[in-house]
């Protein structure tokens, strides 16, 4: 069977990441898939590099009107497409962020409904465990992390804020927070969902900087929040994608008492959600505003995190890809994980509308 992978450029503010890099397409070029990239100014990988290992480029945004309406091409992205009215007819790869009632979901739904194109979600492409077989989550807990003993820095150096930009690589960043640290009394940082991708990826950060960590996950959680340790330390980093509704981690109330805590960075970020184990805060924060100030706190809450390494969080995630995309372009829609995220679609969209 002969396959298409057609990657669109990225219009998303912020967004350098992409699903598939250079070395990985030309994994597919070798199987006899072929690659279409879409050109893009802000992809962290450019052009010229599809271009040398066979990939045919044509202009950004393409897809929408030349790329093949067929059972074998599919359209890889990493985040939303644009909000747009016009009917969705072939089949998509990307994060669509609509499958747990979202604002706009309803719209995208309709839009692959009137269309009668198909989506997998990214987010939704799983083994037969349940697991994900692709994500950024060890990217997302190391640059909250960072992003968080930044901020106590610029905090206790009375430096203001200290908003996201882009890094070329995570070693460069380490080095100056700890730059940045110097002088200072070491921050004590307690790591919520500590055993979990995300949660790694947070304690990696602190073992780069030189600061210990605290360590918690189910076993020192199970017994129900609100937690008066966490306000003893100076760093709070939440990891815990929730599923159900639980005691908070930390409470209102919790604001009203003495504590050391400085800063809060919610890498889960579901701040909207009944579900949010922080509910201290309700609005998301944005690169060049990165904090909320709360009381005495800083909260941070940004939702696309990895994209401030774009290089390492993509190749990192596009090795973790490349295996169900080889799959697919060679199989069709043949491995449970294909299957399952179609049904899920499915279904989802049938619940919608």
């Amino acid at each position: 069977m002969s396959a298409t992978i057609w990657l669109r450029h990225e219009t998303k503010k912020n967004e350098k990441r992409t699903p598939l890099t250079p070395q990985d397409a030309k994994k597919l070029l070798d199987q006899g898939v072929e690659v279409i990239v879409e050109k893009s100014p802000n992809r962290i990988f450019k052009d010229i590099e599809y271009a040398d290992i066979g990939c045919k480029l044509v202009e950004m945004n393409s897809w929408k009107t030349d790329a093949p309406n067929s059972e074998t091409t599919y359209i890889l992205g990493l985040k939303e497409l644009e909000e747009e009215l016009a009917p969705l007819k072939h089949q998509h790869i990307y994060f669509a962020h609509i499958f747990k009632g979202q604002d706009g979901a309803e719209q995208v739904f309709k839009r692959y409904n009137e269309g009668r194109g198909k989506l997998y979600d990214l987010e939704f492409l799983q083994n037969e465990s349940g697991r994900r077989v692709a994500a950024f989550g060890f990217w997302a807990g190391y640059i909250g992390c960072a992003l968080a003993v930044e901020t106590y820095a610029h905090k206790q150096k009375n430096l203001g804020t200290c908003p996201l930009r882009f890094y070329e690589n995570k070693s460069d960043w380490v080095e100056i927070i700890k730059e940045k640290l110097s002088g200072l009394d070491l921050p004590k940082t307690i790591v919520i969902g500590a055993l979990g991708r995300c949660g790694t990826g947070a304690r990696t950060l602190l073992s780069d900087v030189g600061l210990d960590v605290t360590s918690w996950d189910f076993e020192e959680t199970k017994k129900g929040g609100p937690f008066s340790e966490i306000m003893e330390h100076d760093i709070f980093i939440n990891t815990v994608l929730m599923t159900k509704k639980i005691a908070p981690f930390i409470s209102p109330e919790l604001l009203n008492t003495e504590y050391n805590l400085k800063v809060i960075s919610d890498v889960s970020c579901d701040p909207n959600s009944e579900l949010n184990p922080i509910p201290i805060y309700d609005q998301h924060t944005t690169w060049s505003q990165p904090e909320l100030n709360i009381d005495k706190l800083s909260v941070i809450a940004i939702d696309n995190l990895p994209s401030a390494l774009p290089r390492e969080s993509s190749e990192d995630f596009s090795e973790q890809l490349i295996p169900h995309l080889l799959d697919l372009c060679l199989k069709g829609q043949e491995s449970y994980t294909w299957k399952n995220a179609e049904e899920i679609f499915r279904k989802k969209m049938k619940e919608s509308l």
